[in-house]
């Protein structure tokens, strides 16, 4: 079992996260080093118990799993370890005569035959102890004074990996480079002679965990752990069981990002476990899939992969993703440029190539934007392929996209030979300028009546070589929303240039209340590949409820965003309170929109 934390992330922690190298070129690999095998020379990939089953899982339900992950096509995809965290083992954990004893009403065979099970599925079996001494209520089982004990057992029992926790090795104030390098001797030196992946998990954070040095800490794994382990945390847990955050996927992916001339073939920072559907919206876990991929990160679902969605299996599996995250060079992405809202992180890849991914960790879509040269790629063309929508594209030099809120363009980068391709082609996000006279700042979702006229443009750029010819916009919103051209459509877009078209879009005199989007389609025709056509991402539009009439309180109208310091939102002038009588709610209302 894990410990789950949350609370605010050490200042100290985060400044260390945003000063990642900014540029392309990785640090040299460390040296091969004799005294940890190269057991998975690329990241490892399989599914564990804890964020999506927590303790609850049995036999049964392990098998189930295992055939979930053939059936579903995540095996064939190489995620081929079925992982049992904390919960295994029985309340007493060990055996009078000192061995680990697995819980009898959840395994009334064994673990023998479930791991054959598994085996018997061409997967592998992953399995959980602790580093430190068993002590009751701080952690479920302890290999403390045992380390050589339980690794022959694990062998003899078939596992093929196993996960390290640092819960009772903390809470008996051990050293983790000491104890950490006494498992992983026992591991390589098992009775069986079976190689075991070696997970190093020390989640131990400050000032979360406690005020800690940092040689106990998540943050100092990587000055050891190459040395001993197939892979190491980098910070505390991703999230809670049943309920991950982004908040917390970006938190822990800046902290993996500060040591990357660490990782080498058969070594890897590990953030923490992938979590689709466990509290993430799908552009979210896109997001965690696609930074992960390029950090060179092991590949864990932690969610009940019987239970995911068909779009998300296909995340999963998307060949050309997880091909950028097992290239057999194994560099670790760095961040090029400033850190911010937007940012472009860059992974060298074995063949010369670029991965190349355009991150916006903002509320609003974004257009995001580097250059091949930025990335550390020479030349006059360059081949664009999008790792998620397939798209092949070639550019002058400039690598864009339309980025939404929380989300990531993933682009496969390399120089360009023979005939041009299609021009690489972004069709800027929808804008609205004005809500009837008034100007609205860019990047805020505006607020917006039935009846209302709003000025909306939409940029488009051609990044290629080549010219684009007869481009053309539509723009659409929301049912009964019309959208007429104000601007004259230019008759082509030469390499490098942007055109503006600029649209007047009318609401009905009533439109229901909501978040409605505004879309822009673009098509255009190319010289060698004829007639494209590209849409861009959403951009918001709030249509308020239309003002109450006469004299009423404005408690009782339907509000549009709501804060509430500790009661309970109501829409009638009694708010329920806390005893110490906090509770606030905050309105405003204009001449034709009321916002509460």
């Amino acid at each position: 079992m894990k410990r789950l934390l949350g609370g605010v992330i050490a200042a100290a922690l985060v400044a260390g996260a945003l000063a990642t190298t900014t540029t392309p070129a990785v640090a040299a690999q460390a040296t091969a080093r004799d005294t940890t095998p190269v057991l998975s020379p690329t990241p490892y990939q399989g599914w564990n118990t804890y964020y999506g089953l927590g303790g609850d899982f049995t036999e049964d339900t392990i098998k189930s799993v295992a055939d979930a992950l053939v059936d579903r096509g995540l095996a064939k995809a190489g995620y081929d370890i079925v992982w049992l965290d904390g919960g295994w083992q029985a309340d007493q954990s060990r055996s009078a005569a000192g061995d680990l004893v697995p819980n009898p009403a959840k395994f009334p065979n064994g673990l023998k035959p479930l791991v054959d099970y598994i085996h018997g599925k061409g997967l592998k079996a992953g399995i959980y102890t602790d580093a430190g001494p068993y002590i009751p209520g701080k952690c479920g089982l302890g290999s403390g004074g045992y380390y050589q004990r339980d690794a022959d057992q694990f062998a003899a029992w078939g596992f093929d990996a196993v996960k390290v926790d640092y819960l009772c090795g903390i809470a008996a104030d051990l050293d983790p480079k000491t104890v950490f390098t006494e498992f992983a001797h026992a591991l390589r030196n098992n009775a069986s002679g079976r190689p075991m992946i070696f997970n190093l998990c020390n989640p131990v954070t400050s000032p979360d965990w406690g005020n800690y040095p940092e040689s106990q800490q998540s943050i100092y794994s990587w000055s050891y752990a190459p040395d001993i382990a197939q892979s190491w945390r980098t910070y505390t847990d991703v999230g809670f069981h049943g309920d991950i955050k982004f908040k917390d996927v970006l938190r822990n992916y800046d902290a993996n990002a500060r040591h990357p001339e660490v990782v080498r073939p058969g070594a890897f920072s590990d953030p923490d476990y992938l979590a689709p559907e466990l509290g993430m919206s799908d552009e979210e876990f896109r997001t965690q899939l696609t930074l992960w991929a390029v950090a060179a990160a092991p590949l864990v679902i932690g969610s009940d992969i019987r239970k995911l969605s068909t779009t998300t299996i296909g995340m999963l599996t998307d060949p050309d993703v997880l091909a950028i995250n097992q290239d057999k060079a194994a560099v670790q992405a760095v961040r090029v440029g400033a850190a911010g809202t937007t940012e472009t992180w860059v992974k060298r890849l074995a063949d010369g190539s670029r991965a190349v991914v355009l991150l916006n960790r903002g509320d609003s879509a974004k257009t995001v934007t580097t250059t091949a040269a930025a990335v550390g790629l020479g030349g006059s063309r360059f081949t664009l392929k999008n790792a998620w929508s397939n798209q092949v594209t070639e550019s002058a030099g400039v690598i864009s996209a339309a980025v939404p809120a929380h989300g990531t363009a993933l682009f496969r980068v390399e120089p360009a030979r023979g005939v041009p391709g299609i021009p690489h082609v972004t069709a800027g996000i929808p804008q609205v300028t004005k809500v009837g006279t008034d100007a609205q700042p860019e990047g805020s979702a505006p607020v917006v009546a039935g009846g209302d006229e709003l000025t909306v443009k939409v940029a488009v750029r051609n990044d290629g070589s080549l010219p684009v010819f007869a481009p053309a916009v539509t723009v659409a919103g929301g049912s009964g929303w019309t959208a007429t051209p104000v601007s004259k459509a230019p008759g082509l877009i030469e390499g490098g240039q942007q055109a503006t078209f600029a649209f007047t879009v009318k609401l009905p005199p009533v439109a229901p209340p909501g978040t409605a989007s505004l879309t822009a389609t673009t098509t255009y025709k190319t010289i060698l590949h004829g007639q494209q056509r590209q849409t861009t991402v959403l951009s918001p539009v709030v249509v308020a409820p239309a003002p109450p009439t006469g004299t009423v309180p404005l408690s009782h109208h339907q509000w549009i965003t709501a804060t509430s310091g500790t009661g309970t939102r109501s829409s009638s002038p009694t708010a329920t309170a806390s005893p110490a009588g906090r509770s606030r709610s905050t309105c405003t209302r204009t001449s034709r929109r009321s916002r509460c």
